[in-house]
């Protein structure tokens, strides 16, 4: 289990020091195949900061380009979200029965008509997953698209045939905040604007990420589809708030230890989108979290990234 660690590391880190690692972890804690929760946290930590540090010393993109790129992946992502059930059950063709995300009738197919509803081809979950394995392999041209379309069936969700309006007049996900939904054309708007960008600039000046980031992606899937958790149920939003919070304190980590600022583009534009929706749609507000402490957990990022990248900068001037 200890090998699992390792892949919080980037690969020159582990190809040069994981075996060493590996034996330092198995002689401090003989007979254990995982380490104490602190230790575990102490290595994670360490691997975020060596791949941060990778990201920053590689020259071959600038900075900005890849903090827009970053925050494409954390839009996709955030889009994809609410609708892992139902394109886990689309694709498998599982009923979900009562289950089923703001449908008009329980039990789905994409080639069924349900009482009251016009049948669809294809879930609206497909467009931000697409979204997503694009921005990964870094094809931003193949991404755009798939953005459009998603801005299109938000503005006609009450006449759209292609993907309905299952599973879109809905909540969302509110993980921290008010929930977005498909209609809420200010997140997949910003999220076709960086695929814009992205695909104005050279395809070869984008990082292109492994398969392997799918993997968590498809386990979502599958405990989202298997045990049927929604976006309105707790379980899901205590989830969401973990997963948000420690990508926030991620960002801080990587910051900190390079004192770049790529990693204020997405967590400055996840904030506008999140505030946003607390303060548009008040109504919607499902009070996850009390709307004042929701709001300081999402504006207290900004100045604290700031000030982590000034320090680290000062340091490395006084080195």
């Amino acid at each position: 289990m200890n090998r699992l660690l390792l892949a919080a590391y980037p690969e020159p880190y582990r190809s040069r020091q994981g075996m060493e690692l590996l034996a330092c972890l198995a002689e401090a804690y003989p007979g254990r195949s995982w380490p104490p929760p602190r230790e575990v946290l102490a290595v994670a930590r360490a691997g975020v900061q060596a791949r941060a540090r990778a990201v920053a010393d590689d020259t071959a993109r600038p900075w900005w380009l890849d903090g827009i790129h970053l925050t494409a992946l954390v839009l996709a992502a955030l889009a994809l979200v609410p609708y892992l059930q139902d394109v886990w059950h689309w694709a498998l063709h599982i009923d979900p029965g009562g289950h089923a995300i703001a449908f008009h009738f329980s039990g789905w197919f994409p080639w069924a008509q349900g009482p009251g509803t016009r049948t669809r081809l294809l879930p609206y979950g497909l467009l931000p997953l697409v979204c997503l394995i694009a921005l990964l392999r870094g094809k931003p041209w193949i991404a755009l698209p798939a953005a459009a379309a998603m801005v299109c069936a938000g503005a006609t969700f009450n006449s759209n045939t292609l993907v309905g309006d299952e599973g879109k007049v809905g909540l969302g996900y509110y993980g921290l905040g008010a929930p977005i939904t498909a209609h809420d054309l200010v997140l997949s708007g910003a999220l076709c604007t960086a695929c814009a960008v992205l695909a104005a600039c050279r395809p070869t000046r984008l990082r292109c990420r492994s398969y392997r980031w799918l993997v968590p992606v498809v386990l979502a899937m599958s405990v989202a589809g298997g045990l049927h958790i929604i976006s309105i149920s707790p379980a899901f939003q205590r989830g969401m708030f973990a997963l948000e919070v420690a990508a926030l304190i991620a960002a801080w980590v990587a910051t900190a230890a390079t004192g770049d600022y790529r990693w204020l583009i997405p967590v400055v534009t996840f904030a506008f989108i999140r505030t946003q929706a607390i303060v548009i749609q008040p109504n919607w507000f499902m009070q996850s979290l009390p709307d004042l402490v929701v709001l300081l957990l999402l504006i207290a990022p900004l100045p604290v990234l700031v000030i982590a990248a000034q320090r680290r900068q000062s340091r490395a001037l006084l080195d």
